[in-house]
């Protein structure tokens, strides 16, 4: 049970970090450019969120597999 919630945990991680990856896009149409939109998101904490929850998922379901 415990390994399920560690991956909903590693989902909620993950789907909130590409979602405000998403809505930085709405910086491109203001006339910023892919440039300073990657520096701009690499300087925010919540857009780490998504490749930390993406390798909590992974670990937990190769570190625990199904059991049969």
């Amino acid at each position: 049970m415990g390994h399920l919630f560690l991956f909903l945990i590693g989902f909620g991680l993950a789907v909130t970090g590409g979602v405000t990856l998403i809505a930085y896009m709405n910086f491109l149409p203001a006339g910023v450019s892919w440039a300073e939109y990657f520096l701009y998101v690499g300087s925010r904490f919540e857009c780490y969120l998504l490749p930390i929850g993406v390798l909590m998922m992974t670990f937990v379901i190769y570190t625990f597999p199904n059991r049969p």
